[in-house]
């Protein structure tokens, strides 16, 4: 009955959370954190309740498999437009200047995958505010797919690194996730052609006249056979969660509401539950100290300047002055993972407490500050006209 109650108090800041969020014009996630960290902060809650915690890691989960949904292989190698030639450039550049700052500064090797690190939840945001129509946008989209990918699988790799350390353990756990990737490639095209071959096995499996929900059932058992799965293997479930949202994105095709559907469950619920215990975590008398405050604002300007060098050696021809810019302030609010990181680094005693708030209150500048400047950009200076 505890835990009833428990949740029931929750519950009642996932409904005020949207209507902060529309009041105050600033991101949804960012209200849920804050909230979270209030109601301890004031005594309505008490942190440390297992159940929610268990239940918040399950909708971080969720919120990788949705971020799987958003990937269309399909489109995405078929793009052939000429910016794609470049992606390595912005890539390397992007983690070379990690490991420059980490050298020069001896930071916590934690940083080596904090400041390069992409996530397409903003960057999907922007484009619900924005579209797609203008190019820097575009372009981001395709660098927040691939920058997924290279960060899902970095994250698995720090998992295992701070968990395990190197040695041993470390190695086993590349292996068993280079395997897994070279396993997901031949699994994916055997699909193609097993659904090209038979077509109608698509809609048996997911039918279009569906009054039972069979589209959703499906979804979260692929969802949970394959976290299930990765916990068995030792992997990081993160990756076998975004499995699961590009297997349905990509082979359900015909389904075109069913990724709305898995949004309005996962952000109507799940994944506000993993926010919300994000600002459970943090004590706001320590938060907004000036140490604090300084670390915080030190991680967002190497994330910051990091993207803009590297955007402006890789696409700066492409996109013009005001678009690099853009692009590179775009690339620079990975919120989610960002958090994940901090968290996984605090769980396995890879960083203290100071630098795990440092990096939350980053995550939260980043995806406040940087959304009001781009708006600001986009009003007042106007695209130049490329040659």
């Amino acid at each position: 009955m505890e835990n009833l109650a428990f949740l029931s108090q929750i519950v009642l800041l996932i409904l005020i959370a949207p209507i902060f969020a529309r009041y105050l014009k600033v991101s949804i996630a960012v209200v849920e954190i804050v909230l979270g960290a209030l109601v301890v902060w004031v005594g309505f809650i008490e942190s440390g309740n297992e159940l929610f915690k268990d239940i918040a890691k399950i909708g971080f989960f969720y919120l990788m498999f949705l971020a799987g949904i958003e990937i269309n292989i399909k489109k995405f190698i078929s793009f052939k437009d000429k910016f794609i030639k470049n992606v390595l450039i912005y890539f390397s550049c992007l983690y070379g200047i990690s490991f420059l700052l980490y050298f020069v500064f001896e930071l916590n090797p934690v940083y080596i995958v904090a400041i390069p690190i992409v996530s397409l939840g903003m960057i999907m945001a922007l484009i619900n505010e924005h579209g797609k129509k203008h190019k820097w946008l575009e372009l981001s989209l395709i660098i927040g797919v691939i920058g997924e990918l290279i960060s899902i699988a970095a994250l698995v790799i720090f998992d295992a690194t701070v968990a395990h350390g190197i040695g041993e353990e470390l190695y086993k756990s590349i292996i068993i996730l280079v395997v897994i990737l070279i396993v997901t490639f031949y699994a994916f095209k055997g699909l193609n052609v097993l659904f090209w071959w038979f077509p109608r096995l698509k809609r048996v499996i997911m039918p279009d006249n569906d009054n039972m929900s069979q589209d959703i059932r499906v979804s979260i058992a692929v969802f949970f056979i394959l976290i299930a799965i990765m916990q068995y293997l030792h992997i990081d479930m993160v990756l076998g969660a975004f499995i699961a949202g590009v297997f349905i994105a990509n082979f359900f095709e015909h389904k075109v509401e069913l990724p709305h559907t898995l949004h309005r469950v996962g952000f109507g619920f799940l994944v506000p539950l993993f926010f919300i215990y994000v600002g459970t975590t943090l004590d706001l008398d320590v938060l907004f100290t000036q140490e604090i405050i300084y670390t915080a604002s030190l991680i967002v300007i190497a994330m910051v300047l990091a993207r803009m060098a590297s955007s402006f050696l890789a696409y700066r021809k492409y996109l013009g002055t005001r678009d690099t810019i853009l692009f590179s302030f775009g690339d620079s609010m990975p919120l989610t993972f960002l958090i994940a990181i901090a968290t996984i680094a605090v769980n396995n005693n890879a960083i203290d407490l100071n630098e795990y708030y440092a990096f939350i209150l980053a995550a939260m500048i980043e995806a406040i500050f940087i959304m009001i400047l781009i708006k600001v950009i986009m009003a007042n200076i106007k695209p130049s006209i490329q040659k």
